[in-house]
């Protein structure tokens, strides 16, 4: 949520930067407006308040007769007006309020312009330890062949867009869960928590997934609980209206959830393979930071998602988001993109993201300074990182021509030892 003091003393500036991320000048100034209709409405209603206040003091100490009955009436009549201005007041705040989750971040002065996804900057690429003597094969072949990824399955039990991982393909992947959680805790210095996988409806509101995102959510339809679409919403409501010891910062936490998304917005694309699902595992790196460390804080979280990719072999690149291309509530995002020599495209694994107090705000989030002042924190999160799409890369990239997979060396700690992968 943005600060209302930047709305109200600054409106220009409001509306010239979030034109870059789509936001129009009309729903800033309804915004403006709406803060401003409140904000008589809350003066009219303390001063009727005040009035009927030292009016009822005053028909105290009055005696009874007509002076008295008048003064009642007038007090009567105040109180109906009273009560309609605090209904009135009671709606502009619930509109306010609505408006003000629905206007999305301010982007960094460092992140390029641009109205989508074409003119993100690709910043470097790291080339492939791998070559291929032979036409690589995609996930769905190579899985399908060795028995470790049933599909047929998968649809049978619950729908499209599920698969089950089998035998050595699901021991791979707890493996690749197993390395990435003692990557992040032994060598960054994150934290483990493993948090509920459901949570209540203003968790969302806090981490900006609600009210924009309501429809890519899956929900009880009994009791307040949404299944999370990623470990950020859990972790990050962990301190939810909490004051934290400015001397503990930065917090650091790594978690592994599985994740649930109706992926709507992708109704029709990648319906092949496990790239997109309805349910998917994720290690996810969540950061609660002093606001003049945040942009430092965002390279480190940004280095330790990439050395999962550089641990694994994996050829990968990092790419910049422009304004066009950022998400709702990041101030500055850089997406982390492995290539998949079978499928023969690049996939994100992570979205290392920076949200200032964008997010604190929403969730009431702060600290107090060396100076004992209350502010707000900065936080941010990345994937640390996402499968399956590092699953694809791994079996794609670690593929053989006999359709054999070999296991990269980091993983086979976790699997026994295991150094390949074979049809059953």
């Amino acid at each position: 949520m943005l600060d209302i003091r930047i709305l109200r003393e600054q409106p220009d500036f409001v509306r010239e930067r979030l034109a870059l991320v789509g936001c129009t000048a009309e729903e800033v100034d309804r915004v403006i407006d709406l803060d401003r209709r409140r904000r008589d409405l809350i003066a009219q209603v303390e001063a009727m308040r005040g009035d009927r206040k030292s009016s009822s003091k005053q028909i105290g100490s009055m005696k009874p007769g007509p002076e008295m009955d008048a003064a009642k009436a007038e007090v009567r009549t105040l109180g109906e007006r009273l009560a309609v201005c605090e209904k009135d007041l009671a709606a502009a705040e619930a509109e306010f309020g609505q408006r003000m989750l629905e206007l999305p971040n301010f982007p960094h002065p460092a992140v390029p312009a641009g109205p989508d996804d074409s003119a993100n900057k690709v910043l470097r690429t790291e080339s492939p330890t791998r070559t291929f003597d032979f036409e690589p094969k995609p996930h769905w072949d190579l899985g399908t062949s060795l028995g470790i990824i049933d599909f047929e399955r998968g649809v049978k039990i619950s729908g499209t867009r599920f698969y089950v991982l089998m035998g050595a393909g699901a021991r791979l992947q707890r493996a690749l869960i197993s390395f990435m959680l003692d990557l992040h805790t032994r060598e960054h210095g994150y934290t483990e928590v493993y948090p509920p996988a459901m949570v209540r409806e203003q968790c969302l509101f806090g981490t900006g997934n609600l009210p924009k995102f309501g429809d890519n959510l899956y929900r009880d339809i009994e009791e307040d609980y949404y299944f999370v679409p990623t470990a950020e919403v859990p972790v990050t409501n962990l301190y939810r209206e909490e004051i934290l010891d400015g001397a503990a910062l930065p917090i650091r936490h790594v978690a592994y959830t599985p994740c649930f998304r109706r992926e709507k917005m992708s109704a029709g694309r990648d319906v092949r393979g496990i790239k997109r699902g309805h349910q998917f595992d994720k290690v996810e790196l969540v950061k609660f930071v002093h606001p003049d460390t945040s942009e430092a804080e965002l390279d480190s979280l940004l280095g330790a998602a990439e050395m999962v990719c550089r641990r694994l072999g994996l050829q990968h690149r990092i790419v910049e988001m422009c304004t066009g291309d950022l998400s709702f509530v990041a101030a500055r995002k850089f997406d982390i993109e492995v290539w998949a020599p079978g499928c023969k495209e690049w996939l994100e694994v992570s979205s290392c993201s920076l949200f200032t107090d964008f997010q604190a705000r929403r969730a009431n989030i702060r600290f107090r300074d060396a100076q004992g002042r209350v502010r707000f924190v900065h936080t941010l999160n990345g994937s640390g990182l996402a499968l399956p799409r590092v699953m694809i890369a791994v079996l794609e990239t670690y593929q053989r021509a006999d359709g054999s997979i070999e296991i990269p060396e980091p993983l086979r700690p976790w699997l026994g030892g295991q150094s390949e992968i074979r049809g059953i």
